[in-house]
């Protein structure tokens, strides 16, 4: 059995780096092993592929070969702009002829050693070491990688030195998401193989047609010469399926990297257009595709949405005698009992033998995968099944002895269907009108009710706010303390050493240290080495001009904690909570993770939990990466996650659930320092030190907030309190996560409700029973959404439910009376 690595880099990009890089090594059927780690920015890769791009094209087209239809990616000028000149490649436009082997063997290298160099930095290199001791140099390999970049997919992976150690392994693209395999019995007696001969100008397809029809094991190849997009539409929906799909002629893909055209005759088409043929015939059993053709990872890409099995593709455009030697060589390599990915390895290797006239043809096929399906064998598709007879049976003609009450029937039924319709066309406008955000500000408001009416879970006893009030400002004064901000450092020390003999579990300061230390406070000095002290600091926004803010010179990085907040541009309240998220490279905040984020995982070590975030299965995951089953998964917002619709989804973000109204026993920094408070609030707490005074700036609008005036505002030192309270909680005491349904059980959800109102309406006649109907029914969706909102923190759909029923009802009452 080969053994599969599948490589998840999730959101990151080349340009802000990968900070969850996921790998998972399944060496047999029984269990699967994961390794975490995180790849930095890399914008020299990309701009040296780049380079390679328009020095493929311009070394093929100053040798006068077709490489058919292209998109030029980038110019010669453009290329003479990119920051990343330090490899001493230089092209100048007025002579592209003067393009030379050596030119682009050199910029081969270079990207040969950048790949190496980004893969083997610290925070990756580890989890290459792990996968190292479980691999045999004799493995066969499947090393899937996952993403949805587009020079992350354009990228010659298999050059990494990596596959220099395994000869057996191969490289596979994959999406991120995917649907699991669906298992097909095919009622053809061979393997059947459709092949699609396109617009063949200044190419020689005859080579694909002779070579098709001689492949072993007798398979059934029909040939389409050209074919209209109709022609081609019939032939994808037989009835007895297909086993391979080839495709020989012209191809391109688009500069989003997401769109691929195939010329079937003189015309484009785009796999959205045979979108409904290619479902059928892959639910019927199609497990393959090549496209030996140029630049097919559009093509890929559009196809993976289709979760085919398995896609073969040419990342460039490729010269015709390269996709020929590939062909022949991959078909005869699978035919004849080769595995599917050696056999695309040995063809591509070998087209290393025509370099000399076909520079970087070795580095142009690449496997386009669906994880959930087994790698295909040659043998696995050559059966021997019998086909099925249909039978096809006559239904006699209905007798009855009352015609009247039949039509009757068959006029209800009219209505029935017509109802039926009508919820269903009812619920995909307000499907499509919330993916659009047109609910959002509804359904935000709803939600905001639904926290405010939850019974008050109280204080948390857990932490302590140690507030900086208008009056201590003042009182700083009076005792000579001199402060650039709401706290002096004087003020500071005295507060750590009243607090540290009372030994707190962590102390928190959510107030901003971005300036040296006052002269005879060797106290702070010394918090660089206290374990338990942690800081905030903030990151750059470019997009609106702020530079960001420094964390305290004497703490350490990895006790810093961002203080950003995300704020719902719509009304300006604050219901979500970022806790990781990726500094800009010229950032003053190093870190990743928030403040509060950074308290709570510290205050839990200490407390026995030794948990932290990871990624497995695409989830994320706070707990001890063990499957112990006490791994907590942590619902993370999308740009489309249940109300909100079309926010931008920076870093890992999750729903604030708020604890309460006040989240925290509270002290001022004037009681503190005269020691009149109870230490028994400080022993084994929480300690969180920030401002309650309008002068800094400070405030926050929440699901609380009654108004849009000052004194609805909460402080933001109470807001960190109720991110480190949910964090806490969600371990300790398993308090959930705010969550949504899947996107499928909202739309039936919502189509329910529009049966619902379809019904009322069409067996009551009277407006005034109609409106009491709907009125009561809108109770019991408020009753349910409630319910599960308060018991398991679970957020569904009101408002459009309540816009279902009552739009139903409307549009079937007018209908009834026409």
């Amino acid at each position: 059995m080969s053994k599969l690595i599948v490589l998840n880099l999730g959101k990151g990009t080349l340009e802000a780096g990968f900070p969850f890089v996921t790998v998972q090594l399944q060496e047999d059927e029984s269990g699967w092993k994961q390794f975490q780690g995180s790849l930095p920015p890399a914008p020299n890769i990309t701009n040296l592929y780049r380079r390679w791009q328009l020095l493929y094209d311009l070394l093929y087209e100053a040798r006068s070969i077709n490489i058919g239809l292209r998109v030029m990616r980038v110019t010669p000028s453009q290329l003479q702009d990119e920051d990343d000149s330090d490899d001493g490649l230089e092209v100048d436009e007025s002579d592209v002829t003067h393009i030379s082997d050596a030119d682009f063997d050199a910029v081969c290298k270079e990207l040969q050693k950048n790949i190496d160099n980004w893969l083997d930095c610290q925070q990756f290199r580890s989890i290459e070491s792990q996968l190292r001791t479980y691999l045999s140099k004799t493995d066969e390999i499947r090393f899937i990688i996952q993403t949805e970049d587009y020079y992350l997919r354009k990228l010659p992976w298999h050059i990494w030195h990596f596959f220099n150690d395994y000869q057996k392994a191969e490289i596979a693209l994959s999406p991120i998401e995917f649907q699991p395999e669906i298992k097909v019995n095919s009622s053809a007696d061979r393997i059947r193989i459709l092949a699609i001969l396109g617009d063949s100008d200044g190419i020689n397809i005859d080579a694909d047609r002779r070579f098709l029809s001689n492949l072993p094991n007798n398979p059934e190849v029909v040939f389409l010469e050209q074919p209209t997009r109709q022609q081609l539409d019939e032939y994808l929906w037989d009835k007895l399926g297909w086993d391979i799909l080839f495709f020989a002629g012209h191809s391109l893909t688009a500069l989003d990297g997401n769109t691929g055209y195939l010329y079937i005759n003189s015309t484009e088409i785009t796999i959205p257009q045979l979108k409904n043929s290619l479902r059928i015939a892959i639910e019927r059993g199609l497990k393959l595709a090549i496209f030996n053709s140029c630049d097919g990872l559009g093509l890929a890409k559009q196809l993976d949405d289709l979760h085919i099995p398995q896609t073969i593709v040419m990342r460039e455009p490729v010269p015709d005698t390269v996709a020929q030697e590939f062909l022949k060589r991959f078909l005869t390599e699978f035919a004849t009992g080769q595995s599917f990915y050696l056999a695309v390895r040995y063809a591509r290797e070998q087209l290393q033998g025509l370099e000399n006239d076909f520079p970087g043809a070795s580095w142009l096929p690449v496997i386009c995968q669906n994880p959930a399906h087994a790698p295909l064998t040659w043998e696995q598709m050559h059966r021997n099944y019998s086909r099925d007879k249909n039978l096809s049976t006559s239904i006699p003609a209905l007798k009855t002895k009352y015609p009247g009450r039949v039509r009757r029937n068959r006029g209800r039924r009219k209505r029935v269907y017509a109802a039926l319709l009508i919820s269903i066309l009812i619920t995909a406008i307000i499907c499509g009108g919330r993916h659009q955000g047109i609910f959002q500000a509804w359904e935000l408001k709803a939600y905001d009710e639904m926290v405010q009416l939850r019974p008050d879970s109280g204080i948390d006893s857990r932490l302590l706010i140690l507030e900086v009030t208008e009056e201590d400002l003042q009182y700083q004064n009076q005792l000579g303390y001199a402060r650039q901000g709401s706290l002096s450092d004087a003020a500071l020390a005295e507060v750590l050493n009243r607090l540290e003999p009372l030994k707190p579990s962590v102390i928190g300061l959510d107030i901003y240290h971005d300036y040296p230390i006052q002269a005879a406070q060797e106290k702070l000095a010394q918090l660089a080495n206290n374990q338990d002290f942690f800081a905030i600091c903030k990151h750059n926004e470019p997009e609106i001009g702020h530079p960001g803010v420094a964390g305290p010179i004497f703490i350490p990085d990895e006790r810093l904690g961002f203080s950003d907040v995300v704020i719902d541009n719509s009304d300006g309240v604050l219901r979500r909570n970022i806790f990781q998220m990726t500094p800009n490279l010229d950032s003053p905040c190093p870190t990743e993770t928030s403040f509060a984020f950074q308290i709570a995982l510290h205050f839990l070590h200490k407390n026995g939990y030794h948990v932290a975030p990871f990624v497995k299965d695409n989830q994320v995951l706070l707990g001890s990466n063990s499957n112990n089953g006490d791994n907590i998964i942590v619902p993370i917002i999308t740009s489309h996650w249940g109300g909100y619709q079309g926010i931008e989804d920076k870093g890992y973000q999750i729903m604030l659930n708020y604890r309460s109204r006040q989240i925290a026993n509270k002290v001022t920094l004037k009681e503190v320092l005269q020691g009149k408070f109870d230490p028994n609030l400080v022993k084994d707490k929480i300690v969180i030190i920030g401002t309650n005074t309008p002068t800094f700036k400070d405030q926050f609008y929440t699901p609380y907030s009654l108004s849009k005036q000052l004194d609805q505002t909460v402080q933001g030192v109470s807001i960190q309190a109720q991110m480190i309270s949910q964090i806490v909680s969600s371990v300790k005491e398993k308090r959930p996560f705010v969550r949504i349904w899947y996107t499928w059980l909202e739309t039936i959800w919502i189509w329910s409700w529009s049966v619902i109102g379809s019904c009322i309406a069409l067996y009551y006649k009277k407006p005034a029973h109609i409106v009491f109907l709907i009125v009561g029914v809108i109770c019991v969706i408020w009753f349910v959404c409630y319910s599960l909102f308060v018991m398991q923190s679970v957020w569904i759909p009101f408002i459009p439910a309540v816009l279902a029923i009552a739009f139903a009802a409307v549009v079937v009452s007018a209908y009834q009376r026409l």
